[in-house]
């Protein structure tokens, strides 16, 4: 089973109000990378406001609210023999290094949320990966950002 996953986290005031935004697809293509958008079937998405907090924070409870969707509602339709295989996709560059460990965590508090990652990570399994994208690419979980943000 091949997911791609677009998740965004956003504050207003930073911190402030924050939401996250995750889009999960099942691709029905060889490889991830090269999914056109046509053979994608989107399977979960939502927002959803988390309380007063910072842009970093909420970028990374989005991949973490991600990898819990996975877990709960998208592995139920995986067959047993399929390998799995997750991009992800988000807009934050520093979350996009410091996951795939290019950039030290300094913060505490986003050390305690990417260990919370790590471990969603091995709960879920399968290959993963994470992909910086311009906020233009990535815009329908800034949507659902800003839909939740609104409300």
């Amino acid at each position: 089973m091949k997911l791609i996953i677009h998740t965004d986290g956003g504050a207003r005031g930073n911190p402030g109000p924050a939401a996250v935004g995750v889009v999960i697809e099942v691709c029905q293509c060889v490889s991830v990378s090269v999914c056109q958008e046509k053979k994608r079937k989107e399977v979960v998405s939502f927002g959803r406001r988390i309380g007063e907090t910072t842009n970093n924070v909420a970028e990374y409870t989005a991949v973490a609210e991600a990898l819990k969707s996975i877990k709960d509602k998208v592995l139920s339709i995986k067959e047993n023999t399929e390998k799995l295989e997750i991009e992800f996709y988000l807009d934050s560059t520093l979350v996009v290094n410091q996951l795939n460990g290019l950039f030290k965590v300094k913060d505490g508090r986003l050390r305690e949320l990417l260990m919370g990652v790590r471990q969603l990570e091995q709960e879920v399994g399968g290959v993963i990966r994470y992909q910086y994208v311009p906020r233009e690419q990535n815009t329908r979980a800034d949507f659902l950002v800003n839909q939740a943000l609104d409300q």
